[in-house]
């Protein structure tokens, strides 16, 4: 039975969603079925007329998946349950959401985003009878059930490139360098960037840390005749008195921001080192799709179809145990996969003598 199938791109973008659209519409027709692409996620549903498109072949082409961003567009503001208005006030536009996916006349519809996109997405199924599958994509690899998520790996590629390029200044100047990364609830960009840069310090925040153990790290690689050492810090790290470094935007928006300067000015005040700072922000999003994130990208996506052919919804596709599963999105999103302190990279770190700050 030939199927109509909307697909969104929801929240923050990140590299490899293009790959994604483009497995899911290679299987999609494959079967015979129309895939519609829907603009700028639920805001595009929100239009009227929906603003959609339909995805032929153009979107199959091997230089889609090369892109980074995505070529539906996206959004990461404008809760359609508490929709912002003009005059500061809110309500709840979730209905006209609905009706902009019967007006397509859709059968399913598959979801790429995060934790937050899938709460939303799943309240809009639950509301409107929407039979949704869910792609996981996030650079700070938080979803739960499942290994990795789209654009984690091109992110840490980014971070880790960075840090290659800061250490041959530091040893020039004889610098510490700081790096912020990304991580908005979790240390998993930071983490894996350390490991692979090289770096002497990673904090994160699921570690405590004491500025004494920092200072104790740089100092000991200074009396090993290192005239350098590379820190790494996620974003969400606290400072000593256990406040968030944030930056307040001109739309009202706050987001995090700062931590590696605070860190920067601690370590010259306890060790009188030279500090620099490079805050990689957006950068970590963009880009080439590395090989891996297409990969995981493309198979998410074929077997996103799969599940609608097999009439399996409210479903997340996921990578465990090197296999393509699927798992109840609900759980998916119930508790954040933040980094183990515990687990394998962490004992990695710490069995390579990287300070994490404790």
């Amino acid at each position: 039975m030939s199927k109509r199938i909307g697909i969104l791109t929801s929240g923050g973008d990140c590299a490899g969603l293009n790959a994604a659209i483009r497995a899911v519409v290679l299987r999609a027709t494959g079967h015979g079925w129309t895939v519609l692409g829907i603009r700028n996620g639920t805001a595009g549903l929100m239009e009227r007329p929906p603003q959609a498109m339909e995805l032929g072949f153009e979107v199959t082409e091997t230089a889609v998946m090369r892109q980074g961003g995505t070529i539906l567009g996206t959004t990461n503001k404008g809760d359609p349950f508490a929709f912002p208005m003009p005059n500061g006030s809110k309500i709840d536009r979730s209905g006209e959401v609905i009706e902009g996916f019967r007006a397509l006349e859709l059968d399913a519809l598959i979801g790429i985003g995060g934790d937050g996109s899938f709460a939303i997405l799943r309240r809009l199924a639950e509301q409107g009878g929407i039979k949704l599958v869910g792609i996981p994509k996030t650079i700070d690899n938080d979803l739960d059930m499942t290994e990795a998520s789209i654009g984690f790996t091109t992110a840490v590629e980014v971070a880790t490139a960075a840090l290659d390029n800061l250490q041959p200044t530091a040893a020039s100047h004889s610098r510490v360098m700081v790096l912020e990364v990304m991580g908005r609830d979790a240390g998993h960009i930071a983490l894996s960037t350390g490991i692979a840069g090289g770096a002497d310090i990673v904090l994160i925040p699921e570690i405590p840390y004491r500025l004494a153990s920092i200072k104790a790290k740089i100092e000991a690689v200074k009396a090993r005749g290192r005239n350098f050492a590379l820190v790494v810090v996620a974003e969400a790290v606290r400072t000593a008195e256990g406040e968030a470094e944030n930056v307040a935007y001109a739309s009202g928006q706050v987001r995090y921001g700062g931590i590696g300067h605070y860190f920067a000015d601690q370590i010259t005040r306890l060790t009188g080192a030279e500090t620099r700072v490079t805050q990689l922000g957006h950068v970590q999003r963009g880009g080439t799709p590395a090989a891996r994130d297409r990969l995981l990208a493309t198979a998410f996506g074929v077997k996103a179809v799969d599940l609608i052919a097999e009439g399996k919804f409210d479903r997340m596709v996921a990578l465990w145990n090197r296999e393509i599963i699927d798992v109840p999105l609900g759980e998916a999103i119930r508790h954040p996969h933040v980094v183990d302190p515990m687990g394998p990279l962490v004992r990695t770190a710490r069995g390579l003598g990287i300070c994490l700050g404790d």
